[in-house]
């Protein structure tokens, strides 16, 4: 026995006409005005319904109400029906099936159509073609995971990452890579071995990212600069390191720590007044300091030749002595401070 809403529930109003005319019998037809008025609009409306003409066009312009408008560049969800020696077909919801070519079925070199597009499996395509005449637009996995790659690459540049990439061609101004799938590009200044380019063709390097700029294709990195990274991995604050002088520059001193670029400020030079820094040291010297600061999101290494002074002025009077005994200096300077 199915449950029917009481009447004089009914009357409340919490129930459907459909519902009203469920609960009623014939004895509450006949003795209910309320509910007989009820019923009888039902039953003029349903009959208004099956006698109103909905024609082919109607239909048609129903479906178009509810039609999904898809456009090139657009990510959509779709599941393949059938596969040929041209592509796939896919249902993605429009009054069409989309087509996928087959070479835009994969990144990679496919024989086998199903091995990269299972049938009846729900899976990710990018739209390359708008609609034609028949609503039917062209899809392709192929661009989607470029696009892809192209996001995981930007990201890994944010996170200032180095990748691994192979050597596939030379040029007089530099290499050509290739980057999981894509072409890059590595300037001859950016490399560390750059007399013999040749000899780097088939090899493996690790490399920085200098660009990635999907908009105009160009997608250039740097293996100095993932030489740099990992060198600065092995750097901290108070660790005593050794370097050659590039550059002498009113400020201070520039000084080259294994490829990264490492400043000893005019003021870290000396507990006493400097008139002039070229007075004190040359371009190509080796000189031991001591890491004051470290900022590898910038590249910045800040170091100290002050803090091994034993009195102020000793790195100007002499030098010599404070650069053969950095290290015990250094200790006793990184133990002052924890103290």
């Amino acid at each position: 026995m199915h449950w029917r809403p009481k009447c004089a529930d009914a009357r409340s109003g919490f129930y459907s006409e459909l519902d009203i005319i469920g609960c009623l019998d014939s004895n509450s037809i006949g003795s209910n005005n309320y509910l007989s008025s009820k019923v009888m609009n039902s039953e003029s409306k349903l009959s208004q319904i099956a006698n109103s003409p909905f024609t082919m066009d109607d239909f048609a312009k129903a479906l178009e109400k509810h039609d999904y408008q898809f456009q090139k560049g657009q990510v959509v969800h779709g599941k393949v029906f059938q596969l040929d020696h041209d592509g796939a077909y896919v249902d993605i919801g429009g009054k069409s099936s989309a087509f996928l070519p087959r070479d835009e079925a994969s990144l990679r070199a496919v024989t086998d159509l199903s091995e990269v597009l299972p049938m009846h499996e729900d899976l990710e395509f990018l739209i390359i073609r708008d609609q034609d005449a028949e609503g039917q637009v062209t899809l392709s996995r192929r661009q989607l995971e470029i696009q892809h790659i192209w996001e995981r690459l930007a990201q890994m540049r944010e996170n200032a990452q180095t990748v691994q990439v192979r050597v596939i061609g030379v040029n007089k101004g530099g290499i050509t890579v290739d980057i999981l799938s894509l072409r890059g590009f590595i300037p001859r200044s950016h490399l560390q071995e750059r007399d013999n380019l040749e000899a780097l063709k088939g090899k493996t390097l690790s490399a920085g990212f200098l660009e990635v700029n999907r908009s105009t294709n160009k997608l250039i990195l740097s293996q100095r600069l993932a030489a740099r990274s990992s060198n600065f991995s092995l750097l901290e604050n108070g660790q005593l390191v050794e370097g050659k002088i590039t550059g002498i520059k009113p400020f201070g001193v520039f000084v080259d720590l294994d490829g990264i670029s490492a400043l000893l400020h005019i003021k870290q030079v000396s507990q006493k007044y400097i008139d002039s820094l070229e007075k004190v040291f040359q371009i190509g010297q080796t000189i031991k300091a001591v890491i004051i600061d470290l900022d590898e999101g910038k590249g910045r290494v800040a170091l100290s030749t002050r803090i091994l002074e034993n009195f102020p002025g000793e790195v100007l009077e002499n030098l010599t002595e404070v650069m053969a005994s950095a290290e015990s200096r250094a200790h006793r300077a990184v133990n002052k401070a924890a103290e």
